[in-house]
């Protein structure tokens, strides 16, 4: 059937189309809006479960001889790292009565320095690319923010005084706990419950359909925050357009020094591939909560890039990009 092979072909954007029908319609329609008030929040929640539990099943398909550093991946913090300053260079020389452009630029900021997503291994899998050094890539991210999210962010914003142990504490929770248990506990599966392995193994698509429901649920949050805006006309404009900017910049440099090393796939995926859900909580907390549109769209773009992606590959059995 025709509609079978569309959803399967355009999952990424069928998840895209469903989380921002269901926010709409649950928000908008007055008898709706209650059962939107008491779901919603508990789909919020339900989200670190699901991620949980996709990420426990790509690991346990993990080559543990390809789980070691590579160059390429502290090559890309060095370039995320430097454009993260560039970024705050800019902001830095915009006039302080010029608040419009500042918005802007934290939008980017925050698109920029936001860590590599916990689906990264999921859709790096589906691409054609390696599980094992894309999560140790994951790890050495988070690594890395801990650093740089304390060392920038008062450069930006002066009154956001995040010290290094909150920015481990952040990591650790929203991130690290996520990433380290489910790859131990694949580990131990594979050594100790190896019949659990197989059975997951055939499973193909569990992981990339659990992360599209997810996907479904992180469009609704984008959706609401977008439609809750108060700017108009060329800020919002900008803030929804430059996010795509970025995405297509941060995949290539992403696959054009991956490539070197003969890992362009991971490369564009690990710098391409952005946690949002950090960077909106991120925004929302220590910088101007209107520049949120800025990660809410980089969701919506760089989903699309892997959309295509996907397709691409699904149709010829290559990615050319």
């Amino acid at each position: 059937m025709w509609l079978i092979k569309f959803i399967k072909n355009w999952t990424l954007l069928c998840s895209l189309i469903v989380g921002s029908a269901v926010y709409l319609t649950f928000s908008r329609i007055p008898l709706l809006e209650p059962i939107g008030d008491a779901v919603g929040p508990r789909l919020v929640d339900l989200m670190p479960y699901v991620i949980f539990t996709m990420l426990y099943l790509t690991f346990c398909k993990i080559d543990m001889h390809n789980f070691r550093p590579r160059k390429w991946h502290f090559a890309l913090q060095g370039i995320r790292v430097l454009l993260t300053a560039l970024v705050v260079i800019a902001i830095n020389l915009v006039p302080a009565a010029d608040h419009e452009t500042k918005i802007i630029l934290e939008g980017v900021f925050i698109c920029v320095i936001c860590p590599t997503a916990a689906a990264a291994p999921v859709l790096t899998e589906k691409l054609g690319g390696g599980i094992a050094t894309m999560t140790v890539y994951m790890i050495i991210a988070n690594i890395f923010s801990i650093i740089i999210i304390p060392t920038f962010f008062p450069m930006v914003e002066r009154s956001a005084h995040i010290t290094f142990g909150f920015a481990f504490l952040l990591v650790l929770k929203r991130v690290l706990l996520v990433l380290a248990v489910p790859l131990v506990l694949a580990l131990l599966s594979q050594r100790f419950a190896p019949r659990i392995v197989e059975w997951v193994k055939r499973r193909h698509n569990l992981a990339f359909y659990l992360w599209s429901f997810n996907l479904s649920i992180i469009m609704g949050l984008a959706v609401r925050m977008v439609s809750s805006t108060p700017l108009t006309g060329e800020a919002l404009f900008l803030l929804l357009f430059l996010p795509l900017v970025v995405c297509i910049i941060l995949f290539s440099i992403g696959k054009a020094v991956g490539g070197i090393w003969g890992e362009n796939i991971n490369g564009g995926q690990a710098l391409g591939q952005k946690n949002n859900v950090v960077g909106i909580w991120l925004m929302n907390s220590f910088l101007n909560p209107v520049a949120v549109i800025a990660p809410c769209a980089y969701v919506v773009w760089q989903n699309i890039i892997n959309a295509v992606q996907l397709w691409y590959k699904n149709k010829h059995g290559y990615l050319k990009w």
